[in-house]
């Protein structure tokens, strides 16, 4: 009979990549260090946008901050689809994309708020 662990699946070698909707511990880490660390950063530039320079809060900072948490949505709306399987896995590039794209629109506003010359 045929050795069942030995089966490649027409790939060039053994297929012992996850099953679509898995993750392994490695990106489950990775996924965890930059969700977390952009959340943070977010945290920051929103606390920041209300309390820099001085209260009351400058309405164009407050609008920036707006902004961010716009950006922000669209991303946690892909997060949730692709936890829940709706999205390729490819598109996981997608998200790291935004997320960076978010933190430096926060690098940013941080610069703004505290009038960085």
């Amino acid at each position: 009979m045929d050795d069942f662990n030995s089966r490649t699946y027409g790939t060039s070698g053994l297929d012992n990549r996850p099953l679509f909707g898995e993750t392994s511990a490695r990106d489950r880490i990775i996924n965890l260090a930059v969700g977390g660390f952009t959340s943070v950063i977010v945290l920051v530039t929103v606390i920041s946008s209300f309390v820099f320079p001085s209260l009351p809060p400058r309405p164009l900072n407050v609008f920036f901050a707006v902004c961010i948490l716009l950006a922000c949505g669209s991303t946690i709306v892909l997060i949730f689809w692709y936890r829940q399987g709706d999205l390729e896995p490819k598109f996981r590039n997608l998200i790291y994309y935004m997320l960076a794209s978010i933190v430096l629109l926060c690098l940013c506003a941080n610069l703004y708020f505290h009038e960085a010359k």
